[in-house]
Protein backbone atom coordinates (compact mmCIF):
# COMPACT_ATOMS: atom_id res chain seq x y z
CA UNK A 1 0.00 0.00 0.00
CA UNK A 2 2.59 2.55 0.66
CA UNK A 3 6.20 2.66 -0.41
CA UNK A 4 8.69 1.83 2.43
CA UNK A 5 9.77 5.66 1.02
CA UNK A 6 7.60 7.73 1.75
CA UNK A 7 6.19 5.86 5.14
CA UNK A 8 8.28 8.05 7.06
CA UNK A 9 6.16 10.91 5.83
CA UNK A 10 3.21 9.22 6.45
CA UNK A 11 4.26 8.37 10.02
CA UNK A 12 4.87 12.36 10.29
CA UNK A 13 1.77 12.73 9.08
CA UNK A 14 0.02 9.82 11.28
CA UNK A 15 1.61 11.49 14.54
CA UNK A 16 0.40 15.10 13.96
CA UNK A 17 -3.14 13.92 13.57
CA UNK A 18 -2.46 11.54 16.70
CA UNK A 19 -1.87 14.24 18.27
CA UNK A 20 -4.54 16.35 17.44
CA UNK A 21 -6.87 13.69 18.24
CA UNK A 22 -5.79 13.28 22.09
CA UNK A 23 -5.17 17.15 22.72
CA UNK A 24 -9.03 17.28 21.28
CA UNK A 25 -10.02 13.97 24.11
CA UNK A 26 -7.96 15.67 26.80
CA UNK A 27 -10.49 18.33 26.84
CA UNK A 28 -8.17 20.98 25.17
CA UNK A 29 -10.54 23.43 23.53
CA UNK A 30 -10.76 23.08 19.46
CA UNK A 31 -10.16 27.27 19.46
CA UNK A 32 -10.35 29.94 21.83
CA UNK A 33 -12.98 30.02 23.96
CA UNK A 34 -13.05 33.85 22.55
CA UNK A 35 -15.17 32.14 19.84
CA UNK A 36 -12.83 33.03 16.89
CA UNK A 37 -9.36 32.20 15.73
CA UNK A 38 -6.84 35.05 14.84
CA UNK A 39 -3.55 34.17 12.98
CA UNK A 40 -1.42 36.47 15.21
CA UNK A 41 -1.89 37.27 18.71
CA UNK A 42 0.66 39.29 20.24
CA UNK A 43 -0.18 39.69 23.36
CA UNK A 44 1.02 37.59 26.19
CA UNK A 45 -0.07 38.31 29.41
CA UNK A 46 -3.98 37.43 28.01
CA UNK A 47 -6.15 34.49 28.59
CA UNK A 48 -6.23 34.31 24.70
CA UNK A 49 -2.54 33.31 24.41
CA UNK A 50 -1.80 30.28 23.04
CA UNK A 51 -5.19 30.03 22.00
CA UNK A 52 -4.87 31.45 18.57
CA UNK A 53 -2.69 29.96 15.41
CA UNK A 54 0.32 32.13 16.35
CA UNK A 55 1.93 34.07 19.13
CA UNK A 56 4.78 35.16 20.29
CA UNK A 57 6.13 31.58 21.36
CA UNK A 58 6.21 30.51 17.63
CA UNK A 59 9.32 31.56 16.93
CA UNK A 60 10.50 28.81 20.10
CA UNK A 61 8.64 26.07 17.57
CA UNK A 62 10.85 26.95 14.76
CA UNK A 63 14.09 26.69 17.14
CA UNK A 64 12.72 23.29 18.58
CA UNK A 65 12.65 22.59 14.79
CA UNK A 66 16.47 23.94 13.80
CA UNK A 67 17.66 22.55 17.02
CA UNK A 68 16.12 18.85 16.77
CA UNK A 69 17.54 19.04 13.11
CA UNK A 70 21.06 19.89 14.48
CA UNK A 71 21.00 17.39 16.81
CA UNK A 72 19.56 14.18 15.00
CA UNK A 73 22.09 15.05 12.15
CA UNK A 74 24.23 14.55 14.48
CA UNK A 75 23.64 11.78 16.27
CA UNK A 76 21.56 9.73 13.59
CA UNK A 77 22.66 11.39 10.20
CA UNK A 78 22.86 7.76 8.78
CA UNK A 79 19.12 7.88 9.07
CA UNK A 80 17.01 9.51 6.27
CA UNK A 81 16.01 12.87 6.45
CA UNK A 82 12.35 11.46 6.43
CA UNK A 83 12.83 9.27 9.38
CA UNK A 84 14.53 11.64 11.05
CA UNK A 85 11.95 14.60 10.88
CA UNK A 86 9.26 11.48 11.95
CA UNK A 87 11.22 11.55 15.03
CA UNK A 88 10.84 15.06 15.12
CA UNK A 89 7.60 15.19 14.92
CA UNK A 90 7.21 12.54 17.51
CA UNK A 91 9.30 14.27 20.02
CA UNK A 92 7.32 17.72 19.32
CA UNK A 93 3.93 16.07 19.43
CA UNK A 94 5.07 14.02 22.92
CA UNK A 95 5.77 17.69 24.07
CA UNK A 96 2.39 19.39 23.35
CA UNK A 97 0.47 16.50 24.77
CA UNK A 98 2.80 16.58 27.90
CA UNK A 99 2.84 20.50 28.25
CA UNK A 100 -1.29 20.47 28.02
CA UNK A 101 -1.41 18.40 30.75
CA UNK A 102 -3.13 19.62 34.03
CA UNK A 103 0.39 19.37 36.18
CA UNK A 104 2.29 21.12 33.60
CA UNK A 105 -0.28 23.80 33.06
CA UNK A 106 -0.03 24.06 37.07
CA UNK A 107 3.87 24.07 37.29
CA UNK A 108 4.08 26.50 34.60
CA UNK A 109 0.98 29.07 36.44
CA UNK A 110 3.24 28.73 40.26
CA UNK A 111 6.81 29.21 38.62
CA UNK A 112 6.46 31.44 35.86
CA UNK A 113 4.80 35.10 35.25
CA UNK A 114 2.37 33.17 33.13
CA UNK A 115 -1.02 33.20 35.76
CA UNK A 116 -3.34 33.77 32.55
CA UNK A 117 -2.35 30.16 30.78
CA UNK A 118 -4.24 27.60 31.26
CA UNK A 119 -2.68 25.58 28.20
CA UNK A 120 -3.35 25.84 24.23
CA UNK A 121 -5.76 25.55 21.83
CA UNK A 122 -5.74 22.49 19.38
CA UNK A 123 -5.21 24.72 16.83
CA UNK A 124 -2.17 26.54 18.68
CA UNK A 125 -0.64 23.08 19.10
CA UNK A 126 -1.01 22.17 15.31
CA UNK A 127 0.38 25.25 14.69
CA UNK A 128 3.58 24.90 16.80
CA UNK A 129 3.77 21.42 15.79
CA UNK A 130 3.69 22.37 12.25
CA UNK A 131 6.00 25.29 12.91
CA UNK A 132 8.87 22.74 14.16
CA UNK A 133 8.13 21.01 10.87
CA UNK A 134 9.11 24.24 9.17
CA UNK A 135 12.01 24.63 11.48
CA UNK A 136 12.90 21.21 11.09
CA UNK A 137 13.06 22.13 6.81
CA UNK A 138 14.44 25.28 6.38
CA UNK A 139 17.64 23.70 8.65
CA UNK A 140 17.89 21.17 5.96
CA UNK A 141 18.48 23.80 3.57
CA UNK A 142 20.23 27.26 4.48
CA UNK A 143 23.55 27.28 5.34
CA UNK A 144 24.12 26.17 9.22
CA UNK A 145 25.63 29.47 10.17
CA UNK A 146 21.70 31.19 8.88
CA UNK A 147 20.72 28.40 11.42
CA UNK A 148 22.79 29.87 14.09
CA UNK A 149 21.94 33.48 13.49
CA UNK A 150 17.82 32.40 13.46
CA UNK A 151 18.54 30.92 16.76
CA UNK A 152 20.01 33.75 18.19
CA UNK A 153 17.70 35.91 16.65
CA UNK A 154 14.99 34.78 17.55
CA UNK A 155 15.58 34.54 21.21
CA UNK A 156 17.40 37.72 21.41
CA UNK A 157 14.11 39.14 19.63
CA UNK A 158 11.34 37.55 22.32
CA UNK A 159 13.84 38.58 25.05
CA UNK A 160 13.60 41.67 24.27
CA UNK A 161 9.56 41.90 23.44
CA UNK A 162 8.32 39.71 25.75
CA UNK A 163 11.26 39.12 27.92
CA UNK A 164 10.58 35.43 27.57
CA UNK A 165 12.30 32.94 24.75
CA UNK A 166 13.21 29.14 24.60
CA UNK A 167 16.28 29.06 26.97
CA UNK A 168 14.21 30.97 30.00
CA UNK A 169 11.55 29.26 28.66
CA UNK A 170 13.58 25.68 29.41
CA UNK A 171 15.70 27.32 32.52
CA UNK A 172 12.14 28.49 34.47
CA UNK A 173 10.60 25.11 34.07
CA UNK A 174 13.81 23.17 34.97
CA UNK A 175 15.03 25.37 37.97
CA UNK A 176 12.56 28.62 38.23
CA UNK A 177 14.96 31.24 39.45
CA UNK A 178 13.05 34.52 40.96
CA UNK A 179 15.38 36.90 39.18
CA UNK A 180 14.18 35.83 36.38
CA UNK A 181 10.42 35.40 37.45
CA UNK A 182 11.13 39.68 38.51
CA UNK A 183 12.71 40.81 35.72
CA UNK A 184 9.97 39.00 33.42
CA UNK A 185 7.41 41.29 35.43
CA UNK A 186 9.08 44.67 34.97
Amino acid sequence: MFESKFLPYWVTVFTVLSAVAILYLMGRVPICTCGYVKFWHGQTMSAENSQHIMDWYTPSHLLHGILFYAVLFAFASKLSFAVRMAVATFIEAFWEILENTNAIIEHYRAVTISLDYFGDSVVNSTADILTMLLGFWLARYIPVWLSVFMVIGFELLTLYIIRDGLALNIIMFLYPLDAIKEWQTL
